[in-house]
């Protein structure tokens, strides 16, 4: 069976959505940004990008999406950017089914400032062009992320979502 490889902005509910599609189909659940922590000795993302750069996360990050085994019955969570950097998406379409949660710039924001964490290098909670930065990133990404296999709504349930995939794999 094909991994499920979820793609999307931060925010946009590949994490949440991953983890309960993961136990509907009896798959695996994984996200890339634990494996690269794993892989950088318990550093966060944070961490990687202000000491070692942006180029430098995304080698590292491309390296991990090349270490996922294909066929192995996972739902991937990647990171925001990942599709969008050295061929990832190619790569990503090649080795299993891709799905983008098409999710507006404003619910991005309305979500970011409900999470408690600043966990996300590229996008500042405490700055007031957040908003404007969201936008710009959705559009810059988006040619990316409409490659997808399957292109939904982020609020769309397990089981609507379970359905959708079945009839493509």
């Amino acid at each position: 069976m094909k991994n499920i490889f979820l793609v999307g902005m931060p925010s946009s509910g590949k994490s949440t959505l991953g983890k309960r599609l993961a136990r509907h189909l009896a798959y695996r659940f994984v996200d890339t940004d634990k494996l690269i922590i794993r892989k950088e000795g318990g550093r966060s993302i944070n961490d990687i990008f202000q000491t070692d750069g942006e180029a430098y996360f995304r080698e590292v990050e491309s390296w991990v999406l090349h270490t996922i085994k294909p066929g192995s019955r996972l739902v991937v969570a990647t990171g925001g950017g990942m599709p969008c950097f050295h061929n990832n998406m190619a790569y990503i379409k090649e080795t299993g089914f891709s799905i983008f949660l098409d999710v507006a710039p404003e619910q991005l924001l309305d979500r970011m400032l409900r999470h408690n964490l600043d966990d996300r290098p590229l996008f500042n909670r405490q700055d007031p062009t957040l908003l404007e930065n969201l936008r710009q990133k959705y559009t810059d990404r988006r040619f990316f992320y409409t490659q997808a296999d399957l292109i939904i709504p982020g609020e769309t349930a397990v089981e609507e979502l379970s359905k959708q995939i079945e009839m493509y794999l």
